[in-house]
């Protein structure tokens, strides 16, 4: 006969000790509901193993603690905390702005994506240190309250303080930075505000729009799109708006905008056509005219394959202009032909100073890259755990990811630079970096934080703590 132990939970009686009298000092009665504190587990060496949830002011998230230090120095939660306007009855507040926004960055960085987990974490030590508080921090109803409590003008002001942390990031003004742009599908089960059908994703879904450096991997912003691929027309508002922001501070620097065919947009690359420095390099869809226009490229590649039976890639170039474009711009098209057919892909640019191959490889194939930093944003972080109603919250709660994320990326980059950490997802910083037991010794006069002395990975932190005192110095 196989028991279902699960169903045992269901019987009020139910108890894990084989001998109920012996451990009936361990069991507790609240408003008549058993309450087991005191758990058995296997013996060693005839000695008895117990265990509980008793222990105090200990953290499982201890390696926050370096990401504090991170937003000591950049202060991307305070500068996002400045542009919420704080309408409450100032009598009867008890936390901050900053400092929920604080606990719910700290939280994602963690691994805590949404609200309902601030209830179980309100009293965690090392949270409470992140959050700069000494007392229990905000349960889910007041975090929720302060998610939906932004307005539009105050997320407007919000993207912009991305935007100037990302620019405050540099020592000085860039060379070049490439502007790698792409959506993804983050889906919604319920009746959230603006979520439409997608027929790709074959859901209902928001279509979050990332916005990364390409060479440093350096996030600039997120902006939260109903549930549809971006239209020219958006793109361009949105691009037109980031690269004038981006100017007003870096008038030298080369700003070059990629994506694929989906960032094709008429209108950006007609105005890029008169502005100092801009350029693009995105996908194109393909027509019969540009086949046309490649068909001598085509057939040699196929030719070339029949002939040897050996993968074939080829390249060409030529100035294309559609319709509805103002001036004719330069297309790439590179063919493979192998044993799964004939792929052809099209790019289109207004960079004519490299070569044909380079371009296409080192310059448009280097925006895969973005795909790992999308992954490491909606995967790692969630962000795509959009569970508010209201559109601007889930618009706020993306903000919130985002800023986890530039916590994480700075640590990574800066601070575990040369180290096996500084490639690494995301995900694996979490569990190998942030999951640390530790615990807190609030005294008199100083708060003792206690992290294991057996630790694997004690070097790192020890020299991360070390460059943070010469820092603050």
């Amino acid at each position: 006969m196989i028991i279902n132990i699960f169903e045992l939970y269901k019987q009020p009686n139910f108890s894990m000790n084989k001998n109920k009298e012996k451990n009936q000092n361990n069991q507790a009665t609240e408003s008549g509901n058993l309450i087991l504190d005191l758990f058995e587990l296997f013996s060693i060496n005839g000695k008895r193993v117990t265990v509980d949830f008793s222990a105090e002011e200990v953290s499982s998230d201890g390696g926050l603690l370096l990401l504090r230090e991170v937003e000591e120095q950049t202060g991307i939660i305070k500068r996002l905390s400045a542009c919420i306007e704080d309408t409450r009855h100032q009598s009867y507040v008890k936390h901050s702005d900053e400092s929920m926004l604080s606990q719910r960055v700290f939280q994602i960085a963690a691994g805590y994506e949404d609200a309902n987990d601030c209830n179980a974490l309100k009293d965690d030590e090392i949270l409470k240190i992140c959050s700069d508080s000494q007392d229990s921090l905000a349960a889910q109803p007041t975090m929720c309250r302060f998610e939906n409590r932004p307005q539009r003008k105050e997320l407007y002001n919000m993207a912009i303080a991305l935007a100037d942390h990302f620019i405050e990031s540099y020592e000085q003004e860039p060379h070049i930075i490439f502007l790698d742009c792409d959506d993804t599908n983050s889906n919604t089960h319920g009746n959230q505000q603006y979520t439409l059908f997608n027929d790709y994703y074959n859901e209902y879904c928001y279509m979050p729009l990332h916005i990364y450096e390409g060479l440093s991997g350096k996030l600039i912003t997120t902006i939260l799109k109903p549930g549809r691929r971006s239209k020219s027309t958006n793109v361009y508002s949105i691009l037109n708006r980031l690269i004038k922001h981006l100017r007003a501070s870096w008038k030298n620097t080369i700003i070059v905008v990629r994506g694929d065919s989906h960032f094709c947009c008429k209108e950006l690359m007609d105005w890029a056509y008169d502005q100092k420095s801009i350029h693009f390099i995105t996908g194109l869809s393909g027509n019969s005219v540009l086949r046309k226009l490649a068909q001598i490229t085509i057939e040699s590649a196929e030719r070339e394959y029949k002939q040897y039976g050996k993968p074939v890639k080829r390249y060409h170039t030529f100035d294309y202009k559609a319709a509805s474009w103002q001036h004719q711009q330069r297309v790439i098209v590179k063919v493979e032909a192998n044993s799964m057919g004939t792929n052809i892909r099209y790019v289109v640019t207004d960079l004519r100073q490299y070569k044909t191959r380079h371009l296409y490889e080192k310059g448009y194939c280097a925006r895969g890259g973005m795909e790992l930093r999308i992954k490491d944003h909606k995967l790692y972080l969630r962000s795509d755990r959009m569970s508010c109603n209201s559109f601007l919250a889930n618009q706020m709660r993306l903000f919130m990811h985002s800023a986890a994320y530039i916590l994480i990326h700075t640590l990574q980059k800066e601070m575990l630079r040369g180290s096996e950490f500084c490639n690494a997802t995301m995900k694996t910083i979490q569990l190998k970096l942030i999951k640390v037991a530790a615990k807190v010794k609030v005294l008199k006069t100083k708060i003792h934080i206690e992290l294991p002395k057996d630790f694997v990975y004690k070097p790192i932190f020890e020299k991360i703590f070390r460059m943070f005192e010469v820092i603050r110095c």
